[in-house]
């Protein structure tokens, strides 16, 4: 059990972390931000959530970076909140309802707009048809892991076990993520997963899949999910 402060000062480390994929220092987080305690505080409370297991320190770096137990922390209450917002998406809204009636031109659109607004590699899977749609290359290999060679073969390795063996996706039509160790399509810790089931239009079932780095923002991608799949039921 962490405290109120611990749990603020998590969540800003993994914000901080995400947004620039440096390990976050305590003497950083005195700069920035104010959590109303003393500098030696912050300090004390970032060594119990590395004893903890919420974070660790990478190398022989001064700053620390979310473990799998930390993201999972995190990532738990994004879900518990009964109030998580959908993103504007009007663009899309506006292409699935032309595209309706076209289902590979709906792929097309949808996959795109994925990709564009996660900076992840984006999936769209048919059941019924076998049929696999991915977008998002040029984003996603921006992202600084893929620049050692290992992290790029492990991500290919990723994909292909997860286009062969989707049916592992819950049933439901709730979001399901995998967070690093919890990923079942490879042995690698590096990756993350967020998918959930959907109906297309004719009822025709099938999943939508963002793939990426384990530093990615899990909040922004719920969201982007959760407001797919309900115009997606509108339809």
């Amino acid at each position: 059990m962490i405290t109120e402060r611990q749990k603020i000062i998590l969540e800003t480390v993994i914000r901080e972390y995400v947004t620039s994929a440096s390990p976050v220092s305590s003497q950083f987080l005195e700069e920035r931000y104010d959590f109303g305690v003393c500098p030696a505080t912050i300090r004390s409370e970032m060594q119990k959530l590395a004893q903890e297991g919420f974070l660790c320190q990478p190398h022989t770096s001064a700053g620390r970076i979310p473990t799998d137990k930390g993201y999972r922390f995190f990532v738990n209450k994004i879900l518990e909140n009964e109030k998580i917002k959908t993103r504007k998406t009007s663009k899309v809204e506006e292409v699935l309802e032309q595209e309706k009636e076209d289902t590979f031109k709906l792929i097309f659109h949808l996959s795109r707009f994925l990709a564009r607004n996660s900076s992840s590699l984006a999936i769209i899977h048919l059941f019924q048809r076998e049929l696999s749609w991915k977008e998002g290359w040029e984003e996603i290999l921006k992202e600084p892991e893929f620049e050692e060679k290992d992290f790029v073969s492990g991500f290919s390795k990723l994909l292909e076990n997860f286009e062969g063996d989707s049916g592992r996706i819950s049933p439901s039509s709730k979001i399901t993520i995998y967070i690093g160790e919890e990923n079942p399509f490879t042995r690698s810790d590096g990756f993350s997963i967020i998918s959930s089931r959907c109906l297309f239009p004719d009822n025709e079932e099938g999943t939508i899949s963002l793939l990426g780095p384990k530093r990615m923002a899990y909040k922004e991608n719920i969201n982007l999910i959760n407001s797919v799949v309900k115009l997606l039921e509108q339809l």
